[in-house]
């Protein structure tokens, strides 16, 4: 299996590439619209054909690139069936693996940052989204999102995996790249340490952080697979136009 850890600056993004060496089939999971083609390129560099993307949830910090990968190469567009979304091709749900070649995703449902979010393991992998972070976690204010059910998410779900599983987060701000499930029970001040649903709780109602600057335009954008509004503020117009760089991970 090929596999590639990508990073999208702007948003502190990351963005995993999985190919199947037998087919040439690949996966991309949470892409971001702003580096399509560097996604592209790295796709054909290695030899691969783009089979589909995946979206862990609707991402309120940056638009998502399924519809344009869609457009421009034909890959499908895959999204937890939670959602709804009537662009995508394929709705993924809990207990039927999402297979592309030698790739078997197996996907879990942990809703709690938003109510349709989904983690992804593969093999010894987690691509956990924005519901476990390396030594965090997303937030539960917006978007239906719940303490309660992101607790049990991450604690009854994500936790029960072996201590080995190696944890990929959708984002990191501090240049951090892999956790593993060992590591986040034991030093993750939010979920881990064995903190009690109470203390959660206290811990989410008491972030005091800053309304999403972008969420306005990347919820109704993501929610058709990759939309960037006509009319951005120019103040985030670079959140939708291609940048002319963006360094891998």
């Amino acid at each position: 299996m090929i596999f590639r850890q990508l990073f999208e600056p702007l948003s502190s993004t990351y963005t995993y590439l999985l190919g199947c060496e037998e087919t040439g089939q690949a996966i991309l999971i949470d892409p971001v619209i702003v580096t399509i083609e560097r996604d592209l390129a790295e796709i054909t560099r290695l030899g691969l054909t783009l089979a589909y993307s995946v979206d862990t949830h609707i991402h309120a910090d940056h638009i998502t690139a399924a519809r344009e990968l869609k457009n421009k190469v034909g890959s499908k567009i895959a999204a937890p069936a939670f959602d709804r979304l009537p662009c995508a091709d394929v709705g993924i749900e809990e207990g039927m693996p999402f297979k592309v070649g030698s790739i078997a995703l197996q996907p879990l449902h942990t809703p709690g940052h938003t109510a349709g979010h989904f983690a992804y393991r593969f093999d010894d992998k987690l691509f956990t989204g924005d519901a476990l972070l390396i030594e965090g976690c997303g937030r539960t204010d917006f978007q239906n999102g719940d303490a309660d059910a992101l607790y049990k998410s991450v604690t009854g779900k994500l936790f029960a995996l072996p201590d080995e599983t190696l944890v990929y987060p959708a984002h990191d701000y501090q240049d951090r790249r892999v956790s593993c499930i060992a590591q986040e029970k034991k030093r993750n001040p939010r979920l881990g340490q064995e903190r009690t649903l109470e203390q959660f709780r206290e811990i989410m109602a008491n972030l005091n952080l800053p309304y999403p600057k972008f969420i306005d335009y990347a919820v109704p954008g993501n929610q058709q697979c990759g939309i960037c509004p006509d009319h951005l503020p120019e103040n985030l117009e670079k959140y939708c136009g291609h940048m002319t760089e963006s360094p891998q991970g």
